[in-house]
């Protein structure tokens, strides 16, 4: 007899926004691994380009198409072009993408700009409410599965919605869009739970991603994680996320809603040493 487990997402459908680079992708990646059906979306035609030689290479279950999450029409037609692509069913909404801020004016609140603060709050929290709204309009129509689950949303926080770091992490509209992502993903959990829709969301601390690659590549960052994410003693890897949302995402998990995961190396439970020769560089 063998021993081997069942993929855990066996014939799941999955949409994945934000699903051509870094944590995305790499979700994207762990999930065909075990079983699932999957839709990668984003706006970069060089990261789609790149998604779609990734997902052809690992299996022939996997697409990618273009979308702009913060643009309500097109992500009317990604769920419409999903749903056609994953035969007709939507198990799993995780919502990846989003953005950083700082070359729009993002900073801390003094130095924070109208344009901004708009274009945070449009590319992340707006983002959020227009692809969590689409995946529970067409969960509420679809039956339960075999765990009774309706489908499963998924979101991407930050520690930095709720565990500031101003010294290397100063960005104020940034921390709003995250918190406003707990908000509405515990809102939408309380709501749909009567439904048979789970949502949660993870939180990650500093992941090693394209994103993220100013932080990762400045040696007083570097410096600061070894005391503030100390079970890494460095940024993590976006494979941490995926394994996190595997676990979120997967039918096992159908007792789990209005989760907020952090995904840290402890950095929510860590002080972090600032070195001392560094001031505000937020």
């Amino acid at each position: 007899m063998s021993d081997r487990r069942p993929p855990r997402m066996e014939g799941r459908s999955c949409l994945i926004v934000g699903g051509t680079s870094g944590i995305g992708l790499a979700t994207a990646r762990r999930f065909l691994a075990e079983g699932a059906r999957v839709v990668v979306c984003g706006r970069s035609a060089k990261t789609l380009g790149e998604a779609r030689a990734t997902l052809a290479a690992a299996s022939g279950r996997g697409h990618a198409v273009a979308c702009d999450a913060a643009d309500s029409s097109q992500v009317e037609r990604l769920f419409d072009e999903a749903l056609d692509l994953l035969g007709g069913r939507l198990d799993v909404l995780f919502h990846v993408a989003g953005i950083s801020g700082r070359r729009f004016g993002d900073g801390p609140l003094h130095e924070c700009t109208d344009d901004g603060w708009a274009a945070v709050l449009e590319a992340n929290a707006r983002s959020v409410f227009l692809t969590n709204r689409a995946a529970v309009r067409r969960m509420l129509g679809q039956p339960p599965d075999d765990r009774g689950v309706r489908g499963a949303v998924l979101n991407m926080g930050s520690v930095l919605g709720s565990s500031p770091a101003p010294d290397f992490f100063g960005t104020y509209a940034y921390a709003a869009s995250k918190g406003a992502i707990r908000s509405m993903t515990l809102n939408a959990a309380a709501r749909y739970a009567r439904d048979r829709i789970r949502v949660n969301v993870i939180e990650p601390g500093l992941i090693e991603t394209p994103m993220a690659g100013r932080a990762v590549g400045d040696p007083a960052i570097r410096a600061y994680l070894e005391t503030k994410q100390p079970m890494a003693g460095g940024p993590g890897s976006a494979e941490d996320c995926a394994e996190a949302a595997l676990f979120l995402c997967e039918p096992s998990s159908r007792f789990v809603t209005g989760v907020a995961l952090a995904v840290d190396g402890g950095w929510c439970v860590s002080e972090g040493q600032v070195p001392p020769t560094t001031q505000d560089r937020s």
